[in-house]
């Protein structure tokens, strides 16, 4: 069923806004003809319901009928004109033919008159309701709408931040395994397999899902095995991750291009090698994690960080706005990134 009664809540509310109207009816009946309140409420409420069934029924037809972005203004008036005369005929011939059977009140020719242009005011109103849930309801779906589209943005930007990561630690790890062909193979192998064992890892993680700070902590061990083969010794890594902080949500692949940028522009540079410290603990509704990185205290002058920081800055932007944000300082011996997310450990919370 449509209209007023689609749904029961719906139909009850409505009804009840009529059975007050028609309480109200009554006292005006009253006042006029003198009659008692029983018999005022004895006319008035059958045939105000009875009425508000017809009226919101013609006019929710009529308002689908003629939607107002559609049809001009001259002929929505007429046809509501004359549906609101038609209608309130209908109901002042109701009233009296129910005054005859029921002998309520004395109907004179003034309240007859009273009872048609009543009945005009309410089948308007009635019209005007409508139209204000239709505006209401397009309002809601285009908002609807826009946010899907906004989500559909979000997730294709996501994924176009993610695909800069894989191309660009393939090209790396690819150069690092040609140079160690020529003077360790088997370096070069266990590399090629490691690096084999990572990808079939990272396959899984979609861009626009988010993963426990647990997870992509073991990812970022998995990128370091890579690494340790071609720097052996020199590249120590150290982890302090808080018990309570491993259940948080992040998005996939956050914690790589920042270590990776640790070793490209840092641990690379060192001859005898360095530490890489990685830090996340909960404050509060926040997740705090640091990224530090033993440096050359005169690092080349063309040394930059690629697109690494740049790439989590921007993903960072996109999955969480200001809710979230990521700094770096550079000191004598040590360079150090700070990330602050909220923390989620639900899909629901993050998409909240």
């Amino acid at each position: 069923m449509q209209g007023p009664f689609s749904t029961r809540r719906g139909a009850g509310l409505y009804l009840l806004a009529w059975l007050l109207l028609a309480i109200v009816f009554a006292g005006l009946i009253v006042a006029a003809s003198g009659a008692a309140w029983t018999d005022g409420l004895l006319f008035t409420v059958p045939v105000t319901l009875l009425y508000a069934c017809a009226t919101g029924f013609s006019s929710y037809y009529l308002c689908r009928a003629y939607p107002l972005n559609e049809r001009s203004a001259i002929s929505v008036l007429l046809v509501f004109a004359v549906a609101a005369v038609v209608a309130s005929l209908a109901w002042t011939a109701l009233c009296i033919g129910w005054n005859h059977a029921c002998a309520a009140i004395a109907m004179s020719a003034p309240l007859q008159a009273a009872i048609f242009g009543l009945g005009v005011i309410l089948y308007a109103l009635c019209a005007v309701a409508h139209y204000l849930a239709f505006e209401f309801q397009r309002a809601r779906a285009a908002e609807r709408r826009e946010l899907e589209a906004a989500l559909t943005s979000q997730d294709a930007e996501l994924r176009m931040l993610r695909t800069q990561i894989d191309p660009h630690f393939l090209f790396n790890s690819l150069n690092s395994i040609s140079a160690l062909t020529s003077i360790d193979p088997a370096r070069a192998r266990d590399m090629t397999l490691q690096l084999a064992d990572f990808f079939r890892h990272s396959l899984g993680l979609e861009a626009s899902r988010k993963v426990t700070l647990e997870a992509e902590a073991a990812m970022a061990m998995h990128f370091v095995a890579i690494e340790k083969v071609r720097f052996g010794a020199r590249l120590n890594i150290e982890q302090a991750l808080d018990a309570g902080a491993l259940d948080c949500l992040l998005p996939p692949m956050i914690l790589q291009p920042l270590i990776e940028n640790a070793i490209k522009h840092g641990i690379a540079h060192l001859t005898g090698g360095g530490t890489i410290r990685i830090a996340a603990r909960r404050a509060g509704s926040i997740l705090k994690i640091v990224v530090e990185n033993d440096i050359d205290n005169d690092p080349p002058a063309a040394a930059s960080h690629g697109i690494g920081l740049a790439n989590v800055r921007q993903r960072l932007a996109a999955t969480y706005g200001n809710e979230a944000s990521i700094h770096w300082t550079r000191e004598a011996h040590q360079f150090r990134v700070a990330l602050s997310l909220p923390f989620h450990t639900t899909e629901r919370q993050a998409c909240a």
